[in-house]
């Protein structure tokens, strides 16, 4: 049977939260607002950009505001000043993933333009057999990207883990009937992973491994 693993990127794969505050206080202050101190703000982090911004300033027009937030962080990438670093130990975790014969996904609040750079960067771009972004789905924890990936490769939930740092991703996972890993290296604490439904913790990726394996052990 197929084993797949679906990662979340920001915060997941690759630490891009000082990126994505930067743009997002570009966008806002572009609008006369006052943007949340940067603990507060990367809370958002994973939703699609319209959800993240009535999250964060309940009064605006978030559409416009999203569009803001999207040319702010062209900008910054054209200037070179995009930091997506992979996080300690993900490069290592996806090799022992695939040794052991599990399909690689992503789902992610990302645009497709945004994957597809960070992809690109880390030379990823035909390492992940399915690829979902909120371009082409409603906003986590809706069950949508997730469901999509099964579809896509012919996994079943028992025998898929979703792993990512924030409570939006635990609660996609649940609502796709996958395992739901939650990964505290990210942008959300403990307590919110657990409370957003993860089943797991990894405090590590190389955590993710036994994780993995007892999901799929469950359902043997």
């Amino acid at each position: 049977m197929i084993k797949l693993a679906i990662f979340d990127c920001d915060g997941t794969l690759v630490d891009s939260g000082d990126t994505i505050y930067r743009a997002l206080d570009a966008a806002l202050t572009a609008h006369g607002l006052i943007c949340p101190p940067k603990q507060q703000s990367q809370k958002v982090i994973g939703l699609s950009l319209v959800e993240a911004m009535q999250r964060l300033v309940p009064e605006g027009d978030h559409a416009a505001l999203a569009e803001t937030y999207k040319q702010a962080f062209y900008d910054m990438r054209g200037a070179g000043q995009v930091e997506e670093r992979l996080y300690e130990g993900i490069a290592d975790l996806l090799d022992v993933l695939e040794a052991d014969a599990w399909v690689l996904g992503v789902a992610t609040g990302k645009s497709d333009r945004g994957l597809a750079h960070v992809l690109a960067t880390h030379g990823w771009e035909k390492r992940f057999v399915t690829l979902h972004t909120a371009d082409r789905h409603p906003s986590k924890p809706h069950p949508s990207m997730a469901l999509a990936a099964m579809a896509d490769v012919g996994a079943e939930p028992h025998m898929t883990i979703l792993i990512g740092d924030t409570a939006h991703d635990m609660g996609m996972a649940r609502a796709a009937g996958v395992g739901a890993v939650g990964a505290t290296w990210g942008y959300h604490e403990r307590g919110e992973l657990v409370d957003g439904g993860a089943q797991f913790i990894a405090d590590a990726p190389a955590q993710v491994v036994a994780a993995a394996q007892e999901w799929t052990g469950r359902h043997a």
